[in-house]
């Protein structure tokens, strides 16, 4: 969290649009952090998108775009695999953003099938909350232990490995 995924599928997705490419957006119905309906970085950019509840829905309204673009796709069942696979496989450029590790630092749902189908992979870094090192790891502040867990800064930090599992071993105390 906090490494500007979003940020950077909305600056990708805002070329094509200049590019005058077809452009289509979809993110989980679960995600209402921001807004209900449009994508929106933590830094309050945004861009229109459409809500959906299953990753199979993304086919049926893709249409004839060129790009499609698909936020949070941690939150998607395993289907979003094969959905990415079809949309690429039909000529469509597909940019995806999602959390690759859980809140446990665990592999999250869909995201490493996705990253192992990917032509191309960018992964961002956050900066560390503790420690300010590079973080690729999502520290939960709660005692929530649901897999899904929406939430911000109250609820989470970016970290560092290091500090990470130093907090895990804190909390095990």
């Amino acid at each position: 969290m906090f490494s500007g995924k979003t940020e950077e599928l909305i600056r990708r997705l805002n070329r094509a649009l200049i590019a005058r490419q077809k452009v289509e957006i979809f993110k989980p119905s679960i995600d209402v952090r921001y807004h209900k309906s449009d994508v929106v970085s933590h830094n309050e950019t945004s861009i229109r998108s459409t809500p959906v509840d299953f990753a199979n829905d993304i086919l049926l309204m893709a249409g004839d775009c060129d790009v499609v673009g698909i936020d949070e796709a941690q939150f998607f069942d395993q289907e979003i695999v094969n959905v990415c696979n079809k949309l690429a496989n039909n000529g469509k450029r597909v940019i995806v953003a999602g959390l690759d590790m859980d809140f446990e630092g665990k592999p999250f749902g869909p995201m490493p099938y996705l990253l192992a189908v990917a032509e191309f992979v960018t992964k961002v870094h956050a900066i560390c909350a503790n420690t300010g090192e590079l973080a690729s790891f999502s520290f939960r502040l709660t005692d929530e232990q649901s897999k899904v867990y929406l939430g911000e800064k109250q609820q989470y930090e970016a970290r560092s490995r290091r500090s990470f599992f130093e907090g895990m071993k804190e909390r095990k105390k």
